[in-house]
């Protein structure tokens, strides 16, 4: 697929091709007018500068954009590392952003990253990252993690969030609990909400008529301890017990959860049992261990970076993109530790 020119941009905003690409390029001797109307051609028309166009036929930067909703903290971290271990195995460099959650900052680093980079590797699982894809170049690889941008011809991966909401209930019912709670991700985050949906779903069909709370947290430590904190203290105004089982949309939060229980002086499990989700290396080491959903943080950066590799290899020998990519879908596995430990695994 031919991708735009800074011919088509200049005739779009109805400028000369100069000061396009003085806008294009951000100097300063440029009308306010003028740059507004130029950007909005070149957001319309997905236009990536020349060399970037140029690279998936003639030289290559032998470098990838990889674009992250934050760059904080292990679940991150391990996707990073997986990206970068597979890229250092073909030669190949990173471009690393965060969005910080703010699907403008998102956009703003793909236009950054145009003409600098072979292909791009991105995750950007929030509600209204189909906004993104108005400014995706057509011109360049794609895959996508864990994403809400719609179809992705060169390759996606995506995690049955749902399933793993619903693996959660069904693990902490067989551990013997009675009443559950759950601490969410934000909802502006798809992958939170997918989760949230298969607790509740798991826990009306397993606990008919059951009230189940659910406290927002943010996927950090500190809103996981938050939760707990809130948890007790709506416990100890009611006067009914804690809830015999609470799973955690991910590890970061369970981790902070875990402290305030232990700072309450419940025990863990045997008065309340815990469940994460994603299996980040810290979760084996948390005291108890965290049993958790593990989805292979590792890997999905890895094999993310290998789709990408697969779709710049696939290219027409014209620069054309291939027509049709490989989706994965990743299914979380329990693993089964000591937080949820109430009762020994069948023999």
């Amino acid at each position: 697929m031919k991708g735009a020119t800074l011919k088509d941009v200049a005739r779009e905003a109805d400028v000369s091709i100069a000061s396009a690409s003085r806008a294009i390029n951000g100097l300063d001797n440029v009308a306010e007018e003028v740059r507004r109307r130029v950007l909005e051609a070149a957001s319309k028309l997905r236009y990536v500068p020349h060399g970037g166009a140029r690279s998936l036929v003639m030289a290559r930067t032998n470098t990838i954009g990889v674009l992250l909703p934050d760059i904080y903290g292990e679940f991150f971290s391990e996707i990073i590392r997986g990206v970068d271990v597979a890229a250092r195995a073909r030669g190949l460099h990173l471009l690393v952003s965060g969005s910080h959650g703010d699907i403008n900052e998102a956009v703003t680093a793909v236009r950054a990253m145009g003409g600098r980079v072979d292909g791009l590797l991105v995750m950007s699982p929030f509600v209204d990252s189909q906004d993104l894809a108005a400014v995706l170049p057509l011109n360049l690889p794609l895959v996508t993690i864990a994403s809400r941008i719609g179809k992705v011809e060169q390759g996606s991966i995506s995690i049955d969030n749902f399933g793993g909401g619903v693996k959660a209930v069904e693990h902490l019912i067989d551990q013997g609990c009675k009443t559950l709670a759950h601490i969410s991700g934000p909802p502006s985050n798809f992958e939170a909400q997918e989760r949230r949906r298969g607790f509740l779903e798991a826990a009306e069909k397993a606990l008919p008529g059951v009230e189940h709370s659910v406290f927002e947290g943010d996927f950090t430590e500190e809103s996981g301890y938050r939760g707990a904190k809130a948890f007790l203290a709506a416990c100890a105004q009611s006067g009914e017990p804690m809830p015999e089982g609470i799973f955690v949309a991910n590890d970061m939060m369970a981790v902070g959860c875990l402290l305030a229980l232990r700072e309450a002086g419940k025990a863990v499990p045997d008065e309340v049992a815990l469940v994460g989700f994603d299996d980040i290396p810290i979760a084996r080491f948390a005291s108890p261990p965290l049993s958790t959903l593990r989805v292979g943080v590792f890997d999905l950066g890895r094999r993310g970076l290998e789709l990408l590799v697969d779709a710049m290899e696939r290219d027409h020998a014209e620069g054309e993109l291939p027509e049709s990519g490989e989706g994965v879908i990743v299914s979380p596995e329990l693993v089964f530790r000591d937080s949820s430990r109430r009762r020994a695994p069948p023999a």
